[in-house]
């Protein structure tokens, strides 16, 4: 069903680390159990700001989806395809840009943020100003119910939606929609077709949105075909046939996995620490953190809340680990060198079983390009509907 199809993808511009680890993937290993789920490498995107930079986009790939691999995404349970290898997504992207007005995309709030934080980039392009429709054209193509995001990233997916409700509203209505809905209608039996009208007029005549949602369930639990599914999914609430089906979020926590600098961990901040770092480089990095200025000397005494090492402890430590640590730091009983240790030591237990199935992965390079080939073959097939469907609305069936 498509109302528990669950998308989302993720750029290929460089090594993922722990932020990307406990922000996405972690989130996607209990998706995977409950959704039909469709995971991407958004390989296009990754020009939408990286088109000057030289990305080696042919390593990144696969070594993306063999990270997701060793974290645990199940290309048995999940479908894993490479965006570039759909070209529909870019059909659709078109299409949809014909209909979209400029306005909508430039109120996009993160348009004017990426363009402040990325100031040295050249964002000036037609690209970058267009990109959440692509966006929406990789949402929309594959018709998906649910789109885990963060709270940054909702005014994309109530922009997805009113890209699809202007397009249904352009190119939804067929030639005699009524009178081939009210045929729909009677392909459900007398009963359900009696339901089905009850709930329809509660719903246009005092906007109950129970009855709304009745309705649609109704529908979802009839013998029919997609088209009428479709066609009377519309006609419930006054408007033509839905073709693209507006997708609802799926709001996920935010990460709260800090960078070695405190700030959030991004490879824009040079604060990560990679899913594929050895433990010297781990030791290195989590060694070199900055800690309370208040603690120059073993002697002074510190404040746990201002210092970047204190977060990770939030992350990894148990309750004991965190009492000893406010102990020794606001009564100077140890070092910061000391204090940061258990960090190191938990973060190289929590990589240590993820890189040996990194190792395991990358010595079968065919069988990471037969998952590859097998899922983006499989989100094709769902693709070219959508499409066969969008072009005949269009009047592109010739």
């Amino acid at each position: 069903m498509q109302d528990r199809r669950v998308l989302s993808g993720m750029r290929p511009t460089g090594q993922l680390h722990l932020g990307h680890y406990h922000g996405v993937l972690k989130n996607w290993l209990v998706l995977q159990n409950e959704y039909d789920s469709y995971f991407f490498v958004a390989d296009w995107h990754a020009f939408t700001t990286h088109y000057a930079d030289n990305m080696n986009l042919n390593v990144n790939v696969i070594e993306m989806v063999v990270d997701w691999l060793a974290t645990g995404i199940n290309p048995n349970t999940s479908t894993i395809f490479v965006q570039s290898k759909v070209p529909e997504h870019s059909e659709l992207h078109l299409l949809l840009s014909m209909s979209t007005p400029l306005s909508w995309l430039e109120r996009v709030p993160s348009y004017k943020d990426q363009q402040l934080k990325l100031h040295i980039k050249d964002l000036a392009t037609y690209g970058f100003l267009g990109y959440p429709l692509l966006q929406s054209a990789d949402i929309l193509i594959y018709k998906a119910g649910l789109v885990p995001v963060g709270e940054d990233q909702v005014a994309h997916i109530e922009f997805t939606r009113e890209v699809a409700r202007r397009f249904n509203h352009l190119y939804g209505r067929e030639v005699d929609f009524e009178k081939k809905a009210e045929i729909s209608i009677n392909k459900m039996g007398k009963k359900q077709a009696k339901t089905y009208r009850l709930l329809r007029k509660t719903y246009q005549e005092t906007g109950d949105d129970e009855a709304l949602i009745k309705a649609h369930a109704l529908l979802q639990q009839q013998n029919i075909t997609l088209g009428d599914r479709e066609r009377l999914s519309g006609y419930i609430e006054g408007v033509g046939r839905i073709i693209l089906p507006e997708p609802e979020l799926l709001l996920t926590k935010a990460s709260k996995m800090p960078g070695l600098d405190g700030q959030k961990m991004s490879k824009s901040y040079c604060n990560t620490i990679s899913l594929r770092d050895t433990p010297k480089q781990i030791q290195v990095k989590i060694k070199r953190m900055p800690t309370d200025p208040a603690r120059i000397k073993i002697i002074n005494t510190g404040n746990p809340q201002k210092c970047p090492v204190w977060k990770l402890h939030e992350v990894y430590s148990n309750k004991s680990i965190c009492d000893w640590v406010v102990e020794g730091c606001t009564k100077a009983k140890f070092g910061c060198i000391e204090c940061k240790q258990p960090i190191i030591n938990a973060i190289e237990e929590e990589l240590t079983p993820m890189q040996e199935r990194i190792a395991k992965y990358q010595s079968d390079p065919e069988l990471i390009k037969q998952i590859i080939f097998e899922g983006s073959e499989k989100a094709r097939s769902i693709a070219k509907e959508t499409m066969i469907e969008v072009r005949e609305a269009m009047g592109i069936n010739y």
